[in-house]
């Protein structure tokens, strides 16, 4: 076994350990302990189905050089010859996989997140393309069977949004929707334009981890809390009623407002998980010390230099310019078919991190 591979013994035998107390009476009858070990198990399923892999690779490799060594018959040998380079070829690649499942892991990729979306330079074209991501983020979480709840609105008035604020709850979200932080800059005809002009419009995107209650700490006393009428769309019933919720936390001056449920309960719950979200980054951002990677580096200013992708609808062509790729579809990919855009970015971003390793 190679020094890259002796790195899993620790990790197999941690494997059977778990197995073994999940197979335990008292364990299993402890509903957080064993959410807890399975969670555990399943981040490991990876290296352990790697390490069999390498098991047997390295068994087949022994007895094919066996057969090379020995040489007896000559056509015999030489098929040996082009399985070994095959199975050493394997190998290498198994190797380079390892280093992968290896690299750190984001702790914030099996979280829920919170998404906020903001019209940024070109007016009503601006808030209709914002309307147009949302659209395509809730299709993709719909794919995905995760769930969505919109947060706060502020809608525009020919049905797309100045800002809109959901949270997506389902298994690896942040994992995947952690890409689509920036600005999107957007070429088309706007529906509003009498002579056909294309216009250029952005629109920006935030994606907070949702922290668990336990991981930010948030004392009432630091907080002002103010109930008011809710405005714009929402029927008679908003409007009458005194149910959105404005909480400011004062030690940061960090404000949220949400007005979209009819209950001034539910809009607080909502509310105090935007206030959560933002203040467990705000932390995040404070342990690395890299201010560069705060909220407000995520949506930079909304001017149309600073974009990560570009959607340009006359050549029915999407341009991520981190990975510099081009991807065609726009209709399909608008309609949530997301996967291979994220898919070449999740492999982007593990060459990088291969990359500074490689480099350590």
């Amino acid at each position: 076994m190679t020094p890259m591979f002796d790195k899993l013994g620790p990790i197999l035998q941690r494997f059977r350990e778990i197995d073994d107390l999940m197979g335990r009476q008292e364990v299993a009858t402890d509903y957080e302990q064993i959410q807890a070990l399975a969670k555990e198990r399943a981040s490991l399923e990876k290296l352990v189905e790697i390490s069999q892999k390498h098991q047997d690779l390295s068994e087949e490799q022994r007895d094919l050089e066996a057969l090379v060594q020995e040489g007896s018959d000559p056509e015999l040998t030489r098929m040996a010859r082009e399985e070994l380079d095959e199975v050493e070829q394997n190998l290498g690649n198994l190797a380079l996989e390892l280093r992968v499942a290896l690299l750190p892991k984001d702790p914030n990729d099996e979280r829920d997140v919170i998404v906020e979306i903001r019209s940024g330079t070109g007016g009503t074209e601006a808030s209709l393309f914002a309307g147009d991501l949302y659209r395509a983020y809730a299709r993709y979480a719909q794919l995905h069977n995760w769930r969505v709840d919109v947060m706060d609105t502020n809608a525009s008035d020919l049905g797309g949004f100045n800002k809109i604020v959901f949270e997506v709850q389902g298994k690896g979200a942040f994992s995947r929707l952690k890409y689509e932080r920036g600005v999107h800059r957007v070429q088309r005809v706007p529906e509003t334009e009498a002579q056909g002009r294309i216009h250029t419009s952005t629109a920006t995107v935030a994606v907070l981890p949702e922290p668990d209650e336990v991981d930010v700490k948030v004392n009432n006393d630091d907080l002002r809390i103010d109930i008011f009428h809710a405005g714009g769309h929402g029927g008679q019933n908003v409007n009458k009623v005194a149910t959105a919720v404005r909480i400011v936390h004062e030690p940061t001056g960090l404000t949220v407002i949400c007005q979209d449920e009819r209950s001034q309960h539910k809009n607080k719950q909502k509310a105090m998980a935007m206030l959560r979200a933002r203040l467990y980054e705000a932390e995040e951002v404070r342990k690395a010390a890299e201010i560069t990677e705060n909220r407000r580096a995520q949506v930079g200013t909304a001017e149309r230099a600073e974009k990560i992708r570009t959607y340009n609808y006359p050549q029915d062509r999407i341009t991520d310019h981190r990975v510099n790729s081009n991807f065609h579809g726009i209709p399909r990919i608008m309609e949530g078919e997301l996967d291979d855009i994220i898919d070449s970015l999740v492999a982007w971003e593990e060459e990088q991190n291969l990359g500074d390793s490689l480099a350590a």
